[in-house]
């Protein structure tokens, strides 16, 4: 009788102390998958964030993490020659529009540099599966709605989105060249528990619970297809093992895909607030203002390439994804921070 366990599955994930990563690097682990996270624990947001989010995971002994810049090339080769990963998952970017405005460089090491080291390692170490995020963003201001993956993205607004085309693009050459299979996922306004303090959603809490004003751009009259994490999470591991196969019609032998991941029902900001209020049981204070250099009017998202592969079916009205928002904000952020202030008034003293 054969007692031996089939191995685990290994997998990277990049960018495992932020948002969506920890989220799946926790999901992953409970499905029976061997998770390696790598995160530089950057600044952009507070580190004790990621860190709290990383400390979620340390009761599971089939996590592993290590500090590191995915933009540090020859560290990078080191972790896919000995890390013999099944499947990558990579996460890590510079996130935020605005951001790139001012901070172009970070954008460039991150998500072009990074992204060509992740696409090196994988080339170098073969691997079944590379799933890599992309951006809403890349639609810019495409005005046809909802989007779809066949809608032209060549005129992006911002440098974030920028580089998130650039990405797409490397991976059709790498696919194309090395026959890797790839699927770069169009993430659509991500939100929920341990989500990012640069979001809509977390500003507005944080603005209603403290007093402040909330800004909002275009006079309010700003729509965005919020998708909660677990949606998310979902429609990851369900592509996860479901790698392209090669395009068997025309000139590119490309095994990638690209696909949009959202709520498929976008919520106009001023709906948003509302909502939020009713969460919190308090009224926001709001000022209206004009519309920012770097944002679109709208993003919506057609899912049908993902809902026909996969089945994916975002399940997570927006009034039960902030209230679950509203309660960790509550129950673990607000705890966090007023320990940091805390221990900096300490450290002062």
């Amino acid at each position: 009788m054969n007692t031996e366990r089939t191995p685990r599955k290994r997998i990277l994930v990049t960018g495992a102390a932020g948002f969506i990563g920890a989220h799946l690097a926790r999901r992953l682990t409970r499905l029976g998958y061997e998770v390696t996270g790598i995160d530089n624990l950057n600044h952009y947001y507070s580190p004790l964030l990621k860190q709290a989010r990383l400390n979620t995971l340390c009761d599971s002994p089939h996590f592993r993490f290590h500090e590191m810049d995915i933009a540090d090339d020859p560290r990078m080769s080191r972790l896919f020659a000995e890390g013999g990963f099944d499947s990558v998952v990579h996460l890590a970017a510079q996130a935020g529009v605005r951001y790139s405005i001012d901070n172009p460089k970070a954008y460039v090491d991150s998500n072009i540099v990074g992204f060509m080291n992740v696409l090196e390692g994988v080339r170098r170490n073969p691997c079944n599966h590379l799933v890599f995020a992309s951006s809403s963003s890349v639609y810019g201001a495409n005005s046809s709605v909802p989007f779809r993956e066949q809608d032209t993205t060549d005129h992006p607004v911002s440098l974030y989105a920028a580089t998130k085309k650039s990405n797409e693009a490397f991976a059709h050459a790498y696919s194309h060249l090395y026959g890797i299979p790839m699927t770069g996922l169009r993430f659509f306004t991500v939100y929920g528990p341990w989500g990012r303090p640069d979001m809509a959603i977390f500003k507005f809490v944080k603005a209603i619970l403290s007093g402040e004003t909330i800004q909002l751009y275009n006079q309010g009259k700003l729509s965005r297809d919020f998708t909660y994490i677990d949606d998310i999470i979902e429609g990851i591991v369900r592509v996860l093992p479901l790698p392209p196969e090669a395009q068997s019609e025309g000139w590119s032998a490309a095994r990638l895909r690209v696909l949009n991941i959202g709520n498929n029902r976008p919520v106009e900001l001023f709906r948003l607030v509302r909502v939020i209020e009713n969460a919190l049981g308090m009224e926001a204070i709001v000022n209206l203002a004009p519309m920012q250099q770097g944002d679109v009017y709208t993003t919506y998202a057609s899912v049908d390439g993902l809902a026909a592969l996969t089945g994916y079916n975002p399940a997570v009205p927006i009034e039960e994804g902030i209230q679950a928002f509203v309660e960790w904000y509550r129950n673990n952020y607000q705890p966090l921070m007023d320990e940091q202030e805390a221990t900096t008034q300490e450290s002062v003293a």
